[in-house]
This record gives C-alpha cells, sequence and structure tokens, in this order.
C-alpha cells in the first residue's frame, strides 16, 4: 500500500490542533502515523534525494498550507496552532480536505499567484495543474509551487526571529546583492541611526561613490502610504534620492502608486519580496537537488 498524497494529512492535522493547543510537527506525525494505521515500510520511504522521508515531508507540506490558509500560526519554532479560522473549519466537519477547499481563503489564494496577471487569469479562485500541460509546463509550475512554499517558510522564520537578525539578515541580502563593500563595512550602517525614519546606510558601491537609504521594518499587517511619505520626507532632509523600504509584512496599493510616481528613486521590498531574493542570492537557504531539463540537438543528427 503506498503513502496517501500530502492532502490526505489535512484532516487528521486539523482534528489534533482542534484542541486549540500547541503542537509540535513531531508529535503531529507520531499521532498521524497511529490514526491511519500506516506501516514501518510506508514511514521510511525517502524520496528520490534520499534526505528525507515522503512522511515527513508530506505532513509538513499540509502544515504549510494551512499556515498560508491562515488556518494555523506558528507561535515558535516547530510548533503550529489552529486559529479562529481553523476552528470554524473544523466545526463545518468536511469529510475531506483538499486545495479546493482552501481556495475559499484569499491569503492561501494570494499566495500561490505570483504576478498581477496571473491574479486577473485566476477568476475561479483555484490552485490546479490542468491535464492539457505538457510535461515542461507541468514542471515550471511544480517548480513554482515549491519554490512559493519556500519562500513562505523563510518569511514565516524570519518573523519569529529578533529585531537584531533581521536587521543582520538586511545587511547579509545587501552585500550578496552588491551593496555595502565589506559585510563589516555595511555593518557599521544598518540599525545605527534611527534618524526620522531611516535605519540605515549603505554604500551603493565598494567605493562608496554614492550611498542607499534604508527602511527596515519587521511588520506583520500592511504597511501604507503615510509610512512612505515619512521616508521620503527623511531622505529630502538629507538630500538623498536612493531608498530602499524593507517589511515583512506587505504594502498597500496607495504606498506603491506614492512610491511609483515621485522624483526619489524607492524601492519597496515586501514579505514575500524579501523571501524571494534571499532564494535568488542563496541566502538561508541550501540546494537539495539539481533536475536538468535537456532536448534533442538537432545539429548532431544531421549529416552533411
Amino acid at each position: 500500500m503506498s503513502l496517501p498524497d500530502f492532502q490526505s494529512f489535512f484532516k487528521p492535522l486539523l482534528e489534533i490542533a482542534s484542541d486549540g493547543m500547541e503542537h509540535s510537527a513531531k508529535e503531529a506525525r507520531a499521532e498521524i502515523a497511529k490514526k491511519m494505521n500506516l506501516t514501518e515500510t510506508e514511514l521510511n520511504e525517502l524520496l528520490p534525494s534520499g534526505i528525507q522521508t515522503r512522511f515527513t515531508n508530506r505532513v509538513a507540506w499540509a502544515q504549510s498550507y494551512f499556515v498560508q490558509a491562515k488556518v494555523f500560526n506558528s507561535p515558535r519554532r516547530g510548533y503550529f496552532q489552529i486559529t479562529e479560522r481553523g476552528k470554524e473549519l473544523f466545526k463545518q466537519n468536511y469529510d475531506k480536505i483538499d486545495i479546493k477547499i482552501l481556495n475559499q481563503f484569499s491569503e492561501f489564494v494570494e499566495f500561490h499567484t505570483t504576478s498581477k496577471q496571473d491574479k486577473q487569469q485566476e477568476n475561479d479562485k483555484q490552485i490546479q495543474i490542468t491535464p492539457s500541460e505538457t510535461p515542461e509546463e507541468i514542471l515550471q509550475h511544480a517548480y513554482q509551487s515549491i519554490r512559493n512554499d519556500l519562500a513562505g517558510e523563510i518569511l514565516l522564520k524570519i518573523k519569529l526571529n529578533s529585531p537584531k537578525f533581521f536587521e543582520n539578515l538586511v545587511v547579509d541580502l545587501m552585500v550578496a546583492m552588491g551593496y555595502g563593500g565589506s559585510k563589516a563595512d555595511a555593518g557599521k550602517s544598518i540599525g545605527q541611526t534611527g534618524d526620522e525614519g531611516i535605519d540605515g546606510i549603505i554604500k551603493e558601491d565598494r567605493l562608496g561613490l554614492d550611498v542607499i537609504y534604508i527602511q527596515a521594518k519587521r511588520w506583520e499587517g500592511t504597511v501604507g502610504r503615510p509610512e512612505i511619505q515619512k521616508f521620503v520626507g527623511a531622505l529630502h532632509g538629507k538630500r538623498a534620492q536612493k531608498g530602499v523600504f524593507i517589511t515583512t509584512g506587505r504594502f498597500s496599493e496607495e504606498a506603491i502608486d506614492y512610491a511609483q510616481n515621485i522624483g526619489s528613486k524607492i524601492i519597496l521590498i515586501d514579505g514575500h519580496a524579501l523571501s524571494e531574493y534571499m532564494i535568488d542570492f542563496n541566502l538561508g537557504t541550501s540546494t537539495v537537488a539539481k533536475y536538468e531539463v535537456k532536448r534533442v540537438d538537432s545539429d548532431y543528427f544531421t549529416e552533411e
């Protein structure tokens, strides 16, 4: 008998959390294995990478999807707890819980929608891979899904850490992207000023021919236009034209429109974009596996 797919773990995971207490992932796996009468063979089956069991991986994905749908929150590392939304979902007593049911939650749909164009195309608010897609398209969707979930996991871990950790993260990211010169040099600039809405100053290049002013905010909700206006005002006070506003939250449409239509060059980096940059620049992530997609080299098979 093969191991159930990860959606099959949604309902038992919700049942475990329904008591309102904090639960560890390890505890959840033990209870699910017992509840579903899984065999040792099923529990010990490894992924192709050979690093993790399929069971551990699938339960983790189920938990991740619940967090994205705001059915669970993550009060501390390695633990989850049901939310009010999760309690309402539990009361509905579905025979089976799957992605179609999670699609009713806008946060879940938005998390899996990667661009404004995608959002316009998702009129039915469903996340699915259609059978009509080619193998390459399916692979690309699968890659993007893994990347989106990784970005979500990174953001959750950032929020669980201290403000000082966030400041260091900002330094590491800016240096990884080619700004600030050395880490030691850049590290002297972030989190030191606290001056009129500016959290730090970092060199645009190694020579310091220009500087970038930074505002770094661990923010759970939405950053509105007033916060961006305050930052722009601080830049004008320094006679500066370049700034980066980084937050773990998100920016309102008004804030984005304002930043795009002023004379100063203001870059807004929200929580999801921050996670994406960390993936692109290999910060806080490690490569588990690589896959190459090849096609026939027609020139090789052409005879003179």
